[in-house]
């Protein structure tokens, strides 16, 4: 007999196979990103309909194939209800799954990316934090969990702490008002605005969604991060063709 393995993670991506199966993606806490195929998921009545959503989480039991796994059941603990409910707060969320499924890797550890994952998903189902500063803030810590990440403490050009109220998009990181002839093209970044990235940057994940800015330091991030991935990620996301048109046309 063939043993299963229990595993804990989010459904990060779902789409039908043949008539009734289901075809997932599983961002998992000890395998990192597998696929996985689940039988008869999408039946009525079966017992893996709602534990192969979009968002679920929890544990799951997979036989390794070996190209693929076999999805055998599911306990989820979070479903994430408040996400489908919205359709702009549903493009939020389906941009963070694909960007984390653009970072995740088979047999990876994944651990930080999914920790991330799921409580930005928490606070986005919540009100206490604009989704638009839940985007900048997700964007920047998932470089930061993947590695590479602008540099936001000293001088890209001399390296000094005082003075850092540019950002270059050229050089990946902040510019003193010294080096601002060598830097090229650069962004205002306030000192409020400096001090939220470098907070983003280091704090622990549980306390990342616990401070509000101002207008203008949002937009200040927006920029920095717009073209921090424009220059870092070689890929175009559909979600977040989606999310744009949405926030054009409104809010929540």
């Amino acid at each position: 007999m063939i043993e299963s393995t229990a595993v804990t993670g989010m459904v990060i991506g779902t789409s039908p196979v043949n008539e009734y199966d289901r075809r997932v993606v599983l961002l998992t806490k000890e395998r990192g990103k597998i696929t996985a195929f689940a039988r008869g998921a999408r039946r009525q009545y079966s017992a893996m309909l709602a534990g192969t959503q979009l968002f679920a989480f929890g544990t799951f039991r997979v036989i390794e194939g070996r190209n693929a796994y076999t999805l055998v059941s599911a306990e989820i603990s979070n479903y994430f209800e408040a996400i489908p409910r919205e359709p702009l707060r549903a493009c939020y969320a389906s941009y963070f799954l694909e960007m984390a499924g653009y970072y995740a890797r088979e047999n990876n550890n994944e651990v930080e990316l999914l920790k991330l994952l799921y409580q930005t998903l928490r606070i986005l189902c919540r009100d206490s934090v604009p989704p638009a500063l839940i985007r900048v803030i997700y964007e920047l810590r998932i470089f930061v969990v993947n590695g590479e990440y602008p540099e936001c403490f000293h001088c890209i050009c001399c390296g000094t702490e005082k003075g850092l109220e540019h950002f270059s998009p050229g050089r990946n990181g902040v510019v003193c008002d010294e080096c601002l002839p060598e830097a090229g093209q650069v962004l205002p970044l306030n000192p409020s605005a400096l001090y939220a990235a470098q907070y983003i940057i280091t704090a622990p994940i549980e306390k990342l969604y616990t401070f509000n800015v101002s207008s203008e330091v949002l937009h200040q991030l927006q920029k920095m991060m717009e073209h921090y991935i424009r220059e870092h990620i070689d890929k175009t996301f559909k979600s977040l063709e989606i999310l744009n048109i949405m926030e054009n046309v409104g809010g929540f």
